[in-house]
């Protein structure tokens, strides 16, 4: 049962990329949930095992339906309204819904689980929305702040690298060649975005256009929808996710060190996805002038390219970089 996004002539023109800290934290709650979803993530499980014991993960079960299509409440993780919010600006923006959605939204996503309305906290979470969207968000919380926000320079990295790069397939092709690879359960077709797998519905876009937004802990997923009045937004896999938490090797290459010095050496095999000066100065823990000079040289001997986006500058390794880095 398929999904249609229908696109007017003033959609096309407003088709735009979005990263949501909020989403990533609300998708990395729904992997706990689901044991199918945890594949690559296997490694930040293991790590964040104690902090997500000490979550109470109860009530959130209840909002997760378990099969292809379900509702999940939009209010707690709404489309972003920019390229980039903070974790804290779009919190607020759930704090403020009218506890009339939040009953309406919590009562369509537990139908779609069988009993949770009747256990006694989905009984308790209808009661009283009020109290409810406190102790939701509450929840929302403190799950970024103890298992995202520390890794979060790392995965906004990684998800702006993922926009520059389909970015770059909308300019090269128009949403043809974006769509052609974005997911496997996305078809374009004369003006349509479908969505196979979620739901037999159409929405008109209504010139609104499309957010598209990138997400670590989606996967294997696209997620995909919002009724009006909410902005139509895609969710969908970021790519790189497979090398995500993988650790740098304990020791470059020692002939590389000798050739380059071991920070060079550090940067350049480290650059598996372009990234910024301030990821690439957090990630080796080095001051950000001395990164800055070690990315000038690394350019300048034709290691490295370099290209704005926003207004970050993100540096990837050449094709002379990517051998001499043993990639």
């Amino acid at each position: 049962m398929p999904f249609h996004m229908r696109f007017g002539a003033d959609d096309l023109l407003r088709c735009r990329f979005g990263i949501s800290p909020l989403w990533e934290t609300h998708q990395a709650l729904y992997t706990l949930l689901r044991p199918e979803r945890h594949g690559y993530h296997l490694p930040w499980l293991r790590r964040m095992r104690e902090a997500v014991d000490r979550l109470d993960l109860a009530r959130m079960s209840l909002l997760a339906p378990a099969a292809s299509g379900g509702y999940h409440p939009d209010f707690l993780c709404p489309p972003p309204v920019g390229p980039l919010s903070s974790f804290e600006d779009e919190l607020t923006r759930v704090r403020a819904t009218d506890p009339a959605v939040v009953r309406a939204e919590l009562a369509r996503s537990m139908a779609d689980t069988p009993g949770a309305a009747e256990s006694v906290h989905g009984r308790a979470l209808l009661a009283d929305p009020e109290r409810a969207l406190g102790e939701l968000t509450g929840l929302l919380e403190q799950a970024w702040l103890t298992l995202l926000a520390p890794d979060w320079p790392r995965l906004r990295a990684l998800l702006e690298a993922d926009v520059a790069f389909h970015t770059r397939r909308l300019a090269e092709g128009g949403l043809e060649r974006l769509f052609a690879d974005l997911h496997p359960r996305l078809i374009w077709s004369d003006g349509t975005l479908t969505i196979t797998n979620r739901g037999d519905h159409v929405r008109e876009l209504g010139g609104q256009g499309l957010m598209l937004v990138p997400s670590v802990f989606a996967w294997p997923e696209v997620i995909g929808g919002f009724d009006a009045p909410w902005q139509a937004t895609v969710i969908y896999p970021a790519r790189g996710i497979g090398g995500l938490w993988a650790e740098p090797d304990a020791e470059t290459s020692d002939a590389l060190v000798r050739l380059l010095g071991p920070n060079r050496a550090a940067v350049l095999s480290a650059l598996d996805e372009p990234a910024s000066t301030t990821t690439l100065a957090h990630r080796h823990g080095l001051a950000l002038s001395s990164v800055s000079a070690h990315l000038s040289v690394l350019r300048a001997a034709g290691l490295l390219a370099s290209r704005r986006h926003g207004h970050q500058v993100l540096y990837e390794r050449t094709p002379l970089g990517m051998a001499l880095a043993g990639r």
